[in-house]
Formats: C-alpha cells, structure tokens, sequence
C-alpha cells in the first residue's frame, strides 16, 4: 500500500488544524502535520515532500503575515503548492498575486466547492 499524501498546515489555531486534520484524512486520506512557526515549517519542508501546503492569514503562535510567509517559502520552493487559509477574499487576491494558488477559507473548509478546488493536489 502507498504511503498516504501529506499536507503541511501551518499558523493555525488548535480547533481549526484539528478540523482541517479531519477534513483531509475523510475527504483525500492525507495525513496532516502541522507547524507553528517559520523555522519549524521550513525543517518540515527540507524533510519531507507536502502534496499542499495551506498557511493560515495570520499565523496564530505569533501574529505574523502568512501572506509574507508562502511568499519567502515559495523563493525557496517554487514547485510546492502552496494556498492561503481565510475568509477574506482580499487576502486571497494579494496571496495569489505572490505565487499561492486559490485558496478556501475556514467556514467553506467542509464545503463541496472546497473539495472540488483541492482535489487536483491528491492522487484518486
């Protein structure tokens, strides 16, 4: 049996990365692992290969830009997708503008249209 695909989450809170855990275990059988920080999303990134990576607005461990964040880790991968978690459409625009791919936000995360959008990123 192939090893199960794998999605980084990085900068949510704990309610929310245990309800995006759940949503692509059920939907995609991804395994989910999640990091706080910069430093532990890069180490994570130089160790393992991510299907997605999903980076939350606003980091919750220290308020930081995600937006800045998928643009510094995109300079260092360029071939990981890599989306933005919120529910601003604002945000999503200036994300994409800076190399993520469309992303979803957290009241659309169990939503048929936010499985359709990430589908792509897994094997059926």
């Amino acid at each position: 049996m192939a090893a199960a695909e794998r999605v980084l989450s990085i900068g949510q809170c704990g309610f929310d990365s245990s309800a995006i855990r759940r949503m692509f275990q059920d939907q995609f059988g991804a395994d989910v692992d999640d990091a706080d920080s910069e430093d532990e999303a890069r180490s994570l990134l130089a160790s393992r290969t991510y299907a997605l990576v999903l980076v939350n607005r606003q980091l919750d461990a220290d308020g930081s830009s995600g937006i800045d964040l998928i643009a510094d880790l995109l300079a260092d991968s360029p071939d990981t997708p890599m989306m933005l978690v919120s529910n601003f459409a604002e945000a999503h625009a200036e994300a994409q503008s800076r190399g993520a791919r469309p992303g979803f936000g957290k009241r659309d995360l169990n939503a048929a249209a936010t499985a359709a959008l990430l589908r792509p990123y897994f094997r059926e």
